[in-house]
């Protein structure tokens, strides 16, 4: 299903694409921008270091929906 939603987002200018990494950190997304680096070049914008196409402590900015939404 994210991967459905992923490859419609871009067709639109405010969806935060480039934040969507897989489970381990890897930009694995990368491929759907043009050009590739540009995902890495928006998460360095925000501050988020990458290297060799992965999140550095990726841990420190996963975002865990279980954990920071209250239902």
């Amino acid at each position: 299903m994210v991967g459905w939603a992923m490859n419609s987002s871009h067709r639109f200018d405010d969806i935060p694409a480039h934040r969507v990494v897989n489970r381990n950190g890897l930009l694995t997304g990368k491929i759907h921008f043009n050009p590739p680096s540009k995902m890495e070049e928006l998460l360095k914008k925000e501050g988020i270091v990458v290297v060799n196409d992965a999140v550095v402590n990726f841990e420190s900015v996963f975002w865990d929906p279980i954990k920071e939404l209250t239902l």
